[in-house]
């Protein structure tokens, strides 16, 4: 489904070249749950973010299905990023002026076309699958931490994502509220969602199918 082969990445640092991803090389099965982790400074978001295309890599090859993504233009990787990658963080970076319902359909909003019938009817799907559909109407600062990433996990999902990308989901919440949504992720992947998740915490690592351990920008298990 998406596979990365020999991705190398640096970021300039000082005037520095600094290696972050060293020949790194990982195959995301369709209905695969993998966890990347790894000490602070490993690499492990940057090859989330190279993974969902957020970060082009400096070289290497990075294919989903039959598309090569380096030969794509930012446009086309936005365009597949709208429709099949979503991706959440460890802060939900909702919009705070803008409700519940309204912040899950950024996503429809990329032309001044008015959002249609199906698409709110789409957002209030995913609201409710995620738990929200009672404060659907609610602005992100009435929600608790949970209900905060509950919205922005919605929003990810709310153009049919087969890939969600999840970089630190628990980060910024308290133990029984990362529970939550990791407990909502695991429900999302035995629906049929590809999970690929960076964590820190090893008990959250353990829900997964594989675990994938880099250090020094190299995979090492």
């Amino acid at each position: 489904m998406l596979s990365a082969k020999n991705i190398v990445k640096s970021y300039r640092l000082n005037g520095n070249e600094v290696p972050v991803l060293q020949g790194v090389s990982i195959d995301i099965g369709d209905g695969d749950f993998v966890s990347i982790v790894g000490k602070s400074g490993s690499g492990k978001t940057t090859l989330l973010n190279v993974l969902s295309t957020l970060v082009r890599p400096d070289s290497g090859e990075l294919t989903y299905h039959a598309d090569n993504l380096g030969d794509l233009s930012e446009k086309r990787l936005n365009q597949l990023r709208q429709s099949d990658f979503g991706v959440i963080f460890q802060f939900h970076h909702l919009l705070p002026y803008l409700t519940v319902l309204e912040n899950t359909l950024l996503p429809f909003m990329t032309s001044f076309k008015p959002v249609g019938r199906k698409s709110h009817e789409r957002a209030l799907y995913c609201l409710d699958r995620v738990g929200l559909a009672d404060k659907s109407d609610r602005l992100p600062g009435n929600l608790s931490g949970g209900e905060q990433q509950r919205a922005a996990i919605a929003r990810a999902l709310v153009k049919s994502s087969r890939i969600l990308f999840a970089d630190e989901p628990t980060g910024s919440l308290d133990k029984a509220t990362g529970k939550q949504i990791m407990n909502l992720l695991s429900g999302l992947h035995q629906d049929g969602l590809t999970v690929v998740m960076v964590t820190h915490e090893p008990a959250y690592a353990g829900l997964a199918q594989r675990i994938v351990e880099i250090d020094d920008g190299m995979i090492v298990h």
